[in-house]
This record gives structure tokens, C-alpha cells and sequence, in this order.
């Protein structure tokens, strides 16, 4: 049936579009009640149609995949040897990697030479290793952790 022809066209403008004068067909009585009401009453089926999640809950989620990176610092590095530490030839050595420590940081003060086993190391904790007379055994280079916020700040 054509649009102008129907029977709408007819009942706009007179406000209650056949359905009576006063208040029919508009509160939420009409609608069998206010949001979630009757979910398992009067609205059951409508659930099970266009809601069949609505009761009940999600399984558990796992763990967040993330791991905790271990970082360590300079002033641990008498600790980690006692720990991981071993003499080799008059060297102490102290291997971060296969203990779980993924970066060597600068903090705190050195007073013994290590030979640290790590991936990733600051600048100021070789400077301090090699004040000492230690060295850092790495395949990278040192992480410039400055310079890099600097350049993502600077490309949003």
C-alpha cells in the first residue's frame, strides 16, 4: 500500500493517533513495566529470544598475560651475587638473565667489580660498573629510557 494512503497519514497532527484522549498507550504500563521487570514473568520469551545471556555470569577470565617485568638496580648487585653469583678465573660474575632480571638500573652506589650477565642495562649503570672496574655483558646496548619518552611525546 502506498504511504499516502494509509491510515497515519490521516491521524498525525491530532496527538493520539487513535489511541484515545487521555493517557492510553504511553506510560510504561504499556510496555508490561519499567526496564527489566519481568524477565521471568510476562517477558520471558522476549528474554530467551533477544537476551538469552541475562542471567548468569561469565566464566572466570584468565590471568592478565603480561608478566611483571624484574628490574634490578646497581645497589642490589652484592645481594644478587650472594644469591646468583659465581667466581670465575677472579671475576665475579653475576647472571641477571637466567635469574629473571631483564634490565640493570643505575641506582644506588658500587663498591665491588661484577661482570653482569643482563639484556637490557641504563647508561648510568655501566658508567657505575665500569667506575668500579666491572663490565656489563650484553648483546644490546644500553636502553636510553629518556631519549625514547622524549621522542614518543613528541609524535603523540
Amino acid at each position: 500500500m502506498a504511504t499516502r494512503l494509509r491510515k497515519t497519514r490521516r491521524l498525525r497532527g491530532g496527538g493520539h493517533m487513535g489511541w484515545g484522549q487521555v493517557g492510553q498507550h504511553r506510560a510504561s504500563g504499556h510496555k508490561g513495566g519499567l526496564g527489566v521487570t519481568g524477565m521471568m514473568k510476562h517477558h520471558y520469551s522476549s528474554m530467551l529470544k533477544f537476551d538469552p545471556d541475562h542471567y548468569g555470569h561469565d566464566s572466570t577470565k584468565p590471568p592478565h598475560p603480561n608478566v611483571t617485568k624484574k628490574w634490578a638496580s646497581v645497589r642490589d648487585l652484592d645481594d644478587l651475587f650472594v644469591k646468583f653469583g659465581k667466581e670465575e678465573e677472579g671475576k665475579k660474575i653475576v647472571d641477571l638473565e637466567n635469574a629473571g632480571y631483564k634490565k640493570l638500573l643505575g641506582g644506588g652506589k658500587l663498591t665491588n667489580a661484577y661482570s653482569v650477565k643482563v639484556k637490557q642495562f641504563t647508561a648510568s649503570a655501566e658508567e657505575k660498573l665500569k667506575a668500579v672496574g666491572g663490565e656489563v655483558l650484553s648483546s644490546v646496548e644500553a636502553s636510553a629510557g629518556v631519549e625514547k619518552d622524549e621522542v614518543l611525546s613528541d609524535n603523540g
